[in-house]
Order: structure tokens, then sequence, then C-alpha cells
């Protein structure tokens, strides 16, 4: 009696095809905007089936937030030492990542889509900001321990706030000193009654 045939693994998706369609994705949020992009463009643009960017995302919402985030680079956690040198660090960090012309266009496409689509707001929100929040808090924790920091000091406000600052720095840069320099005094500012 004849064994039956193994089945064969599927066919395996290709690294090829799944940067074409995050590259098309790019191209046409630039082109024609959130709303009036849409799944089959996206396909044919990449040249895909549309069966194909539905096996890997579950929503036009979820492959835009993957397609921008492809465009960063993932924020590491420093560990000086210090408060402040953890601080410095992400800044700079910040800085290199945000102050060139695709750290812009990137920035821009997550705020304009943010602005005028909810459901990819919050898909934003849950995959690549709560997990950087949560990372962040780690900072907050390590200067407390330190006793460089309060105790009782909200690292998702921190978050949010340090956020807010580099955001509004981005879109309009101070004048005469450097990005870096003025989002540091404003932070500096703001936590002068909080670091100990």
């Amino acid at each position: 009696m004849s064994e039956p045939a193994k089945k064969r693994p599927g066919r395996p998706r290709s690294i090829e095809s799944h940067q074409a369609i995050l590259q098309a994705t790019i191209d046409l949020l630039i082109e024609v905007g959130f709303t009036q992009m849409s799944v089959d463009a996206i396909a044919a643009r990449a040249g895909v089936g549309k069966t194909t960017i539905y096996r890997r995302y579950s929503s036009k919402e979820e492959l835009i937030a993957d397609a921008i985030e492809s465009l960063r680079q993932e924020v590491v956690i420093p560990n000086t030492g210090s408060f402040w040198g953890d601080i410095d660090s992400l800044i700079e960090s910040a800085a290199q990542l945000t102050l060139n012309s695709l750290g812009k266009q990137t920035v821009a496409m997550i705020v304009s889509t943010a602005l005028t689509n909810p459901q990819f707001a919050q898909m934003y929100w849950t995959k690549y900001l709560q997990p950087r929040r949560e990372a962040f808090a780690i900072v907050l924790k390590r200067a407390k321990e330190r006793g460089e920091f309060q105790a009782d000091a909200d690292s998702n406000l921190f978050f949010d706030t340090i956020s807010s600052i580099m955001l509004y720095a981005s879109v309009f840069p101070p004048g005469e000193e450097s990005w870096s320099a003025y989002v540091r005094r404003l932070l500096d500012f703001l936590l002068k009654d909080k670091v100990v």
C-alpha cells in the first residue's frame, strides 16, 4: 500500500511583493491621499492580487499604518545612567529621524491621515505609539529608581508631552537655536519641579 502523498507547504510569501505593496501604498498616499486610495489601486500599482494584500492585512488602515511605519527606524530606548543623558540621547535620535525630507514627509503623512481617518488613528496608536509609550516608561522608571525623578510622575503624560514638543518644533522650527537645543530647553523648563 502506497503512502499518501505529503502535502506540500504553501507558497512562501514573497518579500519582494510585500515591499512592492508597502511602496505602492506610500506612493498612492502621497499622490491621492487616504480617502481616494483603494486596495484595488494599491494591488494594481504593486502588481499583486487583492488576496495577496488581504492575506497580510485585515484593513486598509492597518496596511497604511504598516507602510508609513516601514519608513521609520525603531527608536532605541537609551540607558546612559542618568535621566538627562537618556533624554538627550532620545532627542538626538528623534532629530536624526525627523529632521530630513523623508522624516518630515513621514510625520506629515501620519498626522494628516490620522486627522482625516479615526480608524487609522486608532490603528496607528495601538500598533505603534502605545508600544513606544510603554517602552519609554522604562526611562522614567530608571530615573525614579535612581532618585532623579519624582516617584509620582506619570510616564504616559511625560511621553505625550515630549512627543508634542518634538512635533511642534518640527512643524515650527526654532529660529536661532538648533531643534535639539530648543526641545531640551522646553523640557528643562517644564520639568524643573519634577527632576530631583
